[in-house]
């Protein structure tokens, strides 16, 4: 999916340093830079850009390299925001025009600006309002086309995602934490072949009982000869590395809830095993946020501006405690979330699309957004609620793939840049001789 916060960044930074690169160009004096297959690069943009640099960087104080080597780096990145925007524009990626529309509309509201007000500011910084829009189309093609060739280069196997798991587990300071009931048939020392057998017997018939459906603790309490007996034979949860390793093989492969299939035979007799309960110690666990939300969806009867300025009324109403929030969201809301009060109920990292879950990660416990713009419309947000939580073995298998697939991605895009580079004509110019 493109991430809008990122074509955000790069929009309205270009925005802002408008009249700072309209400033350098009007002393420098503008010419070519750099040729990029048919694009050029201009000395105006490159001084743009160095000015956008050292004024993070001083507000930041962030030491900054020589100025030659800067310029380099610099230029040299101007370069690869060419080879990638002809490149997309090659392989014929295409934004349609309300998907430009939507991300227009969330650099204006996420700048407080109404679309008036942010093509009035470009006027004032002489930048076109059409220019403005060709650049973001350019970043979201570009976007698009590097999340599909940079994940086609990404590979990920099963025994990566095994590694992961184990590091994390590992990492975590004690692994899994298991709770297993037992009935315990146990075999005196040095019993004989039919006290042995008579006792299997025994266990034989308590598995087939457990197994034909009969309540496990129930066949426990009137089998079992352990001391866990009167509490239907749970252990409690403990972590792995304190249990017997036959213990924790025998019951590895098995759900919650499930019963081992074959009895376990140890030192002490034989054994009927169900898993209770599984925890991964923290190895695994993520923070959920539990999210309501209004969804205004802007059409030819309300313009976003218009459905921007009604939640800001609906954010006053709910803080002055005139409304609700579930009133105004059952009243309101365009969403099928509407009559549970915009509940979306608890989600985890990545469940939503990025400029909406952006919102929702810095807002503090029952705190409001100001109006958020997403390709669904326009949204006010509240978070109700947070806890942390530990995932399934399918889910963290997946965190694992998503883990390793960002650790992976700077690499797979560096190796992707350099193979456009390598096949993209460049030609550096070098400033003009004063006369």
């Amino acid at each position: 999916m493109t991430d809008p916060r990122s074509i955000l960044r790069h929009a309205f930074a270009a925005l802002a340093l408008a009249l700072v690169g309209a400033h350098a160009s009007a002393q420098t004096g503008d010419y070519i830079a750099a040729v990029v297959n048919q694009e050029l690069v201009t000395a105006g943009e490159l001084q743009q850009r160095l000015a956008r640099i050292r004024d993070d960087a001083n507000r930041s104080r962030t030491q900054l390299p020589p100025p030659a080597t800067l310029r380099k780096q610099v230029l040299d990145t101007l370069i690869d925001e060419r080879v990638m925007v002809t490149n997309a524009r090659e392989n014929g990626a295409r934004v349609e025009e309300p998907e430009l529309d939507r991300a227009v509309a969330n650099i204006a509201t996420q700048n407080q600006l109404s679309i008036p007000q942010l093509r009035e500011r470009l006027r004032l910084e002489g930048q076109s309002y059409a220019k403005f829009r060709d650049n973001i189309r350019d970043q979201l093609m570009v976007e698009r086309l590097r999340e599909r060739e940079v994940a086609s280069r990404i590979r990920i196997s099963d025994v990566d995602i095994d590694d992961l798991i184990e590091k994390r587990r590992i990492a975590a300071g004690g692994g899994m934490q298991i709770n297993v009931a037992q009935i315990l048939v146990p075999v005196p020392e040095g019993a004989s072949d039919a006290v042995v057998e008579e006792r299997r017997t025994k266990a034989a018939a308590a598995l087939a009982r457990t197994r034909g459906g009969e309540d496990f603790a129930t066949v426990a309490r009137e089998v079992s000869e352990d001391g866990n007996r009167a509490q239907g034979g749970e252990i409690g949860l403990r972590p792995t590395d304190r249990l017997p390793d036959v213990f924790v093989k025998t019951v590895q492969g098995l759900k919650p809830g499930e019963i081992a299939p074959e009895l376990l035979r140890s030192g002490a007799g034989f054994h009927v095993f169900k898993l209770i309960e599984r925890q991964e110690s923290g190895a695994f666990t993520v923070d959920q946020s539990r999210v309501r939300h209004i969804l205004l969806r802007p059409s030819p009867e309300l313009s976003p501006e218009a459905a921007a300025r009604r939640l800001v009324q609906f954010k006053r109403d709910i803080q002055d405690g005139k409304k609700t929030f579930e009133q105004l969201a059952r009243d309101n809301s365009e969403d099928g979330s509407a009559p549970q009060g915009g509940d979306l109920g608890w989600s985890s990292p990545g469940t939503f699309v990025p400029e909406f879950e952006e919102v929702v990660t810095a807002l503090p416990v029952g705190g409001l957004s100001d109006p958020v713009t997403t390709r669904f419309g326009l949204h006010l947000i509240q978070v109700v609620d947070r806890r942390q939580t530990t995932l399934d073995l399918r889910q963290q298998r997946e965190q694992a793939r998503n883990l390793l697939r960002e650790q992976k991605f700077d690499e797979a895009f560096a190796e992707w840049l350099r193979d456009l580079r390598g096949r993209a004509y460049i030609e550096l110019r070098d400033p003009p001789q004063a006369q």
